[in-house]
């Protein structure tokens, strides 16, 4: 009988000011070679394994058996638990808003993920599973109440067009990655955005995607749990949706693993009857950090290349109109930034994706509301436009890039772009925001150097102030 090897997962998939969604999952390997190398086993194949499974991570996933969460003040006092013998997931809630804590999950009795890992590695003299040192620091800090103002400057990052995968050597994805992991280590970063195009097809065929398109569970392994293996379980992460992840761009519908693997439905779980989500079909939710900034979730994509994008569907209209007000709210207090994310851009110079047609009237919709910044992606590289005092920036270069100028600065109201790999690392302190491009060089982090359409090139943060 062959022999396998099971690496566990942890994921702090959801967090709010009082309560904290931690999920545990595994991925399994085929050890060949006496212990020398591991393959990862297919989601078809897991009925090889012992105890044969179905599903290995995601919220829909057969359950590891009885589990208990714990989590632990920072004098390392048991302040909460939760348990489950269904799922593999739990809330934990009755925490303290903006406090710091730790925790652990116990599956059947033993800590889930508690010696040192085996990592993919592709470095020379290394490659494969391998163990090079990492072991898990499981914290997260709650977030502020959001009914109050902040008292404190907030930092997160936002990366898109990210998941190609990180198996061979010298993957841009693993690149960004890195930069994104010494980031999240160095700033306080609080949580984490994506532009969407959270994974790829892994192989094309006369250009067609072929083979690991992202709706199974192996699929995410290379794209998703292990580059970002060491955040997720300290910070949630945020996902929009993009071309590749509907049936817009391939022949596989991605969507419901996206929302399987990011836990959304129990994140939002009551939000649609609150009106701060709206689902099925589309993804669209909204969240605050303390009560000066709401996020809003806006997907762009479309269930066919020739269906209308979702953001146009009936169903969404209340949930635009609640999230992006014209005039007084009912809702109080307003905050200071209302912050939309999406794929698709308003505003595109190319070199292969232009302005996206038929978005006028939602743009047209964050003016009157007042949203002062749009973050999108789909175009891969960096893009900065201005629109009548709003800021429109593209992140699409998290995992591809693409080399080639843009040329249609005119109609995309351009203000610099850059041509390379990077993530957006933004802090937002009272009514100024700072937005870094931060690139892939070196054992710091170093912002890419930009075009302006005037003036030299430049390297410096973008401040926005109300």
């Amino acid at each position: 009988m062959p022999s396998f090897h099971s690496e566990p997962f942890l994921q702090l998939a959801g967090l709010t000011h009082k309560s904290a969604l931690i999920t545990w999952g595994a991925f399994y390997f085929k050890v060949k070679d006496s212990g020398a190398s591991f393959k990862l086993v297919d989601d078809g194949d897991l009925e090889d394994i012992h105890p044969p499974r179905s599903s290995t991570i995601g919220a829909t996933s057969a359950s590891y058996g009885p589990a208990r969460v714990e989590v632990f003040d920072k004098s390392g006092a048991l302040v909460r638990f939760a348990e489950t013998t269904s799922s593999n997931f739990c809330w934990v809630s009755g925490l303290e808003a903006d406090t710091e804590y730790t925790y652990r999950v116990l599956v059947k009795g033993d800590v889930w993920g508690r010696d040192e890992r085996r990592d993919w590695v592709t470095s020379e003299g290394k490659k494969g599973l391998q163990q090079v040192g990492n072991r898990y620091t499981n914290r997260f800090r709650t977030y502020p109440d959001p009914t109050r103002p902040l008292n404190h400057p907030l930092t997160f990052a936002i990366i898109g067009d990210f998941g190609t995968g990180i198996k061979e050597h010298d993957r841009p994805q693993k690149k960004v990655a890195d930069a994104l992991n010494r980031a999240v280590d160095s700033h306080d970063v609080r949580f984490i955005l994506t532009t969407g195009d959270n994974i790829y097809a892994s192989k094309k065929f006369f250009g067609i995607p072929v083979g690991g398109q992202g709706d199974e569970d192996d699929d995410w392994y290379f794209t998703y749990y292990q580059p970002y293996r060491y955040i997720i379980n300290r910070l949630p992460v945020y996902p929009s949706i993009g071309n590749h992840d509907s049936s817009e761009t391939e022949d596989r519908e991605d969507r419901a693993q996206v929302i399987d693997n990011f836990y959304v439905a129990e994140r939002i779980k009551g939000e649609e009857a609150a009106g701060r989500a709206s689902t099925d079909p589309g993804l669209f939710y909204r969240f605050r950090y303390g009560s000066d900034i709401e996020f809003i979730c806006i997907d762009s994509s479309r269930d066919s290349i020739f269906a209308p994008r979702l953001y146009k569907h009936p169903k969404h209209a209340d949930f635009l109109s609640k999230a992006l007000p014209v005039g007084n709210t009912t809702e109080s207090p307003a905050p200071l930034w209302r912050i939309p994310f999406l794929h698709h851009p308003p505003f595109c110079a190319g070199p292969t994706h232009h302005n996206t047609s038929g978005m006028e009237e939602l743009v047209q919709r964050f003016r009157l509301a007042g949203v002062r910044v749009v973050f999108s992606g789909h175009e891969h590289n960096f893009q900065h436009s201005l629109f009548e005092g709003m800021n429109c920036f593209i992140t699409g270069a998290g995992g591809k890039l693409r080399p080639d100028a843009p040329t249609r600065f005119q109609d995309a109201k351009t203000v610099s772009w850059a041509a390379s790999l990077h993530f957006l690392l933004v802090t937002i302190d009272g009514k100024r925001m700072t937005i870094r491009a931060i690139g892939t060089g070196g054992e710091t982090l170093q912002d890419i150097v930009r075009t302006p359409l005037s003036g030299d090139k430049v390297s410096t943060p973008i401040n926005i102030t109300l």
